[in-house]
C-alpha cells in the first residue's frame, strides 16, 4: 500500500512540475521519507535527481512551445550552480532535524505565495534584468535548492515574473531549465556523503516523467491561479506535518497521545479543510469573473 502511494505520488510530482514550472518538486522529500521510508539525507538526495531529470523532459515540450527564455534561464541558472553545490555539501553538516524544520518553513512561505496568487495574479512588467541581479538571485536560489532537495520553481517562477518580467507562460518553461541545472548541481554536492536506492529513485523518476509530459500537455488549459491555489493549501497541511514530526518530543507526545492534544488536531484539521474549501471554491468563481471582466473592458 506504501509502495502503491509513492508511485501516485511520483505521477502527481510530474504533473505539478509540468503543469506549473515547480511545486511538484517540494513534494518529493516528504513522499520519500514519509511513504518510501528514506532517510533524510538519501531522501534529499534522491529528491534532487528526481527533479533534475523530470524537469529537463518537462522542458521540452515547453521549448517547443516557445515557452523558454534561454539567456535569462541559462544566466540564472548557471549563477546558481555553485549556490546549489556548496548547499548540497553543506547539507552533510546540519542536523537532519534541522534541515527538516527549514524545508518545512520553505514549504510554509510557498503555500503563502500559491495561495495568495489567486486573488493578486503573479504579474510584472516587461523589461530586461541586470546580470548582476539575475546572477545574485540565481546564486541564492540555488542554495536553498541544494540544502533542502527542492528544485526551486516555487520560488523561481514569481523572481522571474516580477523581478526578471517574464509573462508567466514564459516563467513556467524557463523555470524548467533553472531547475534541471541547480537541482542537478546539487545532486552532485549531496553524492559526497548520502546512499541513493537506485531502483526506486529510477522508478519514481519514470512515472514523474510521465506526468510532467501530461502536465506540459494541459499547461494553459487549466486556470494557473487556481492550480497554485489548490496546491498551496496542499502544501500548507504538508508543512504543518513536517513541522510537528520536528517539534519537540513533548509537543508531539501531547498532541498525538493525550485526548485533548487529539481533539485539537482533529479541530485543526476540519478548520483547515474547511477554510481550503472555502477560498478554492471562491478562487474558481473569482476565475470565472476575470475572463467576463476582460471581454467586457
Amino acid at each position: 500500500m506504501t509502495l502503491a502511494a509513492t508511485l501516485v505520488a511520483a505521477v502527481a510530482i510530474g504533473l505539478m512540475l509540468g503543469l506549473l514550472g515547480g511545486g511538484g518538486s517540494i513534494l518529493t522529500v516528504p513522499v520519500l521519507i514519509y511513504l518510501a521510508g528514506q532517510d533524510p539525507s538519501s531522501a534529499i538526495a534522491m529528491s534532487l535527481f528526481v527533479v533534475a531529470v523530470t524537469s529537463a523532459v518537462a522542458l521540452i515540450p515547453h521549448a517547443h512551445a516557445g515557452r523558454v527564455r534561454w539567456r535569462t534561464g541559462l544566466v540564472f541558472g548557471t549563477a546558481g550552480l555553485a549556490g546549489a553545490y556548496a548547499g548540497g555539501r553543506l547539507a552533510g553538516y546540519v542536523p537532519a532535524t534541522i534541515l527538516l524544520a527549514g524545508f518545512g518553513l520553505l514549504m510554509a512561505a510557498a503555500a503563502i505565495i500559491m495561495i495568495r496568487s489567486c486573488r493578486r495574479p503573479l504579474s510584472g512588467t516587461p523589461h530586461t534584468s541586470p546580470l548582476p541581479v539575475l546572477i545574485g538571485l540565481g546564486v541564492t536560489v540555488g542554495l536553498i535548492t541544494g540544502m533542502v532537495g527542492a528544485g526551486g520553481g516555487f520560488v523561481i517562477v514569481p523572481v522571474l515574473v516580477l523581478l526578471a518580467g517574464l509573462p508567466m507562460a514564459t516563467a513556467v518553461g524557463t523555470s524548467l531549465l533553472v531547475i534541471t541545472l541547480q537541482a542537478g548541481a546539487g545532486l552532485a554536492g549531496h553524492l559526497q556523503h548520502a546512499t541513493i536506492d537506485w531502483p526506486l529513485t529510477l522508478t519514481v523518476t519514470a512515472l514523474a516523467i510521465a506526468g510532467s509530459l501530461a502536465g506540459a500537455r494541459l499547461a494553459g488549459r487549466i486556470p494557473a491561479q487556481l492550480l497554485r491555489t489548490g496546491f498551496g493549501w496542499f502544501l500548507t497541511a504538508m508543512a504543518t506535518l513536517v513541522l510537528l514530526q520536528q517539534s519537540p518530543p513533548a509537543v508531539r507526545h501531547a498532541l498525538a497521545a493525550t485526548g485533548a492534544g487529539r481533539i485539537t488536531l482533529a479541530i485543526g484539521c476540519a478548520v483547515l479543510a474547511l477554510a481550503a474549501a472555502r477560498h478554492v471554491h471562491a478562487c474558481r468563481l473569482l476565475v470565472r469573473v476575470r475572463p467576463r471582466q476582460n471581454r467586457s473592458s
